[in-house]
């Protein structure tokens, strides 16, 4: 079975200010998100499936998934905040969603085979996709991978960013502690990071069977905190948490591909510089969707 790619999508209107506005980066206007698609496609994967939030769900239907049609087989869920677990209450007046882990729990029904996350706004680079695409086809029960970076080619010289740097062992994940306000000044010898760490940018391969698990750590998450008003149950969190109980086992793969995003609205021009190298180089058409 090939493997399903589900992008996580829902937060993009909170930081772009609706999905048509969106930053190009791309010389024929493609974003980063189309960026993605073409390269899971190359690596095999034979599904998309979007998480977005019911306010975008027309302008992404219009936009961004149609340009995909007769390309790859899509499919989008909907993160509803009052989508949760048998039993679970939501407080009344709450309207933002409970964070990335709750959002891949929203595609349980979606998907029955291994499957690939990432975020809809960040950069990975063709070869991630490929080693993840390798391990997803021996994937099975509670061992996952993630695709990690190192940590500073992951940094804004526009500001400061949080990144969940790994604890590994032998190429397995130990725990992924959320560190905030990591900046350039931050990092190199006898500083805060060496900037060789390796860092989670919610890049995940999983199978089915993570479901369960987020399904039980998202009710003691809103057993716990869903009267909080920002709080928000993530994904790195869940799965280190998964990990810490003997419930999963995470493969590690280092990639050394030049990941980028856009964190701040800064961050395009770099973007944009970065994939005008790599189409000069040849690695990407200069018209991903014609």
């Amino acid at each position: 079975m090939a493997p399903t790619l589900l992008v996580l999508a829902a937060g993009l209107g909170s930081r772009y200010g609706g999905l048509k506005q969106i930053d190009p980066v791309g010389p024929s206007g493609e974003t980063t998100l189309d960026y993605a698609v073409f390269d899971a496609i190359r690596a095999g994967f034979g599904r998309v499936v979007f998480v977005v939030s019911r306010e975008l769900e027309d302008a992404f239907r219009a936009s961004a998934a149609s340009r995909y049609a007769g390309r790859i087989a899509s499919d989008i869920v909907l993160q509803d905040v009052g989508d949760v677990p048998l039993g679970c209450a939501v407080p009344a007046g709450r309207r933002k969603p409970w964070g990335t882990g709750h959002a891949v729990w929203c595609a349980r029904e979606a998907i029955a085979g291994p499957f690939a996350v990432i975020n809809a706004d960040d950069f990975y680079g063709a070869s991630s996709y490929e080693r993840l695409g390798g391990f997803l086809g021996t994937a099975h029960g509670g061992r996952y991978a993630l695709v990690g970076f190192r940590l500073a080619s992951t940094l804004s010289e526009s500001g400061p960013v949080s990144r969940g740097v790994c604890r590994e062992e032998a190429g397995m994940l130990v725990s992924i502690a959320e560190e905030p306000s990591i900046a350039p000044a931050d990092v190199g010898p006898g500083r805060r990071f060496s900037g060789t760490e390796i860092v989670s940018m919610n890049f995940w391969g999983f199978t089915p069977s993570i479901f369960g698990g987020l399904g039980d750590g998202l009710r003691a998450f809103l057993e716990g905190k869903g009267s909080d008003p920002t709080a928000e149950y993530y994904l790195p969190v869940a799965v280190s948490d998964l990990v810490r109980a003997g419930r999963a086992e995470v493969r590690v793969i280092a990639s050394e591909e030049p990941w980028f995003g856009i964190t701040y609205r800064e961050d395009r021009a770099r973007a944009a510089a970065a994939v005008d190298g790599l189409v000069r180089r040849g690695a990407y058409p200069r018209r991903l969707f014609g």
